[in-house]
């Protein structure tokens, strides 16, 4: 069977940047402009992730800059108004955070990016303090794997798994991440079997099974006649 998936925790970045709960709100954007990054951790006194504040937090203080808005439209985003006020983290941050486990799968930390709509996830331990960062390119790190180490997985979790007497005559191929699947089966029931788990294979783009055979006799009772 395929092996261990890749956890947040192998692909994260270590080296974060937060801010406490008082950092005030020039503060924070000299931070962000710093490090380059669209949305900081914020920090209690103990190093527990309370929020996250991220630049769409930050834009409602230009966004309500025009005093000509009218009053109807104002009292309509009252969210807003309350955010374009707001002069510290504590304020300003969506909270709680969201966030993500050191062990969790990247597949679990893509689903809950694309659910949440964010772009970077704090990795917390169950004390829920920062242990790292995992953003959407680390999650695509996988697929920088060689074709050379894809193949020899599919070879040695998939095929030499299913087809263990047949594992020679099974070639498998990949490019670009698409795997490749030729050779003769006795049993066309296990292509789908195959494909499947050769699609589980970190890094892999796509399967294309071009695998040939008879399918399998139905079980049944032998004739009496």
């Amino acid at each position: 069977m395929p092996e261990t998936p890749h956890l947040v925790s192998d692909v994260m970045t270590l080296t974060v940047v937060a801010v406490g709960r008082d950092a005030p709100f020039k503060e924070i954007v000299r931070t962000m402009e710093q490090w380059k990054v669209s949305a900081l951790p914020v920090l209690d006194g103990e190093r527990r992730v309370i929020g996250v504040v991220s630049e769409a937090d930050l834009l409602p203080t230009e966004q309500f800059r025009d005093s000509a808005s009218g009053l109807s439209d104002q009292l309509g985003r009252q969210c807003e108004l309350a955010k374009a006020r707001a002069v510290t983290a504590a304020e300003l941050m969506s909270a709680p955070a969201v966030t993500v486990r050191p062990g969790a799968t990247l597949a679990q930390a893509a689903r809950i990016m694309a659910v949440r709509h964010v772009k970077r996830l704090p990795v917390v331990d169950e004390a829920g303090m920062l242990r790292g960062v995992v953003s959407r390119g680390d999650l695509l790190k996988v697929f920088l794997r060689s074709d050379e180490d894809i193949a020899e997985e599919v070879r040695r979790t998939v095929v030499s798994c299913l087809f263990p007497a047949l594992s020679h005559t099974i070639h498998v191929h990949v490019h670009e991440g698409v795997v490749i699947l030729r050779g003769e089966l006795r049993d066309t029931s296990l292509i789908s079997v195959a494909t499947r788990l050769a699609r589980a294979v970190e890094g892999v783009v796509d399967v294309e099974a071009q695998l040939t055979g008879r399918p399998a006799k139905p079980a049944g009772p032998e004739s009496t006649r």
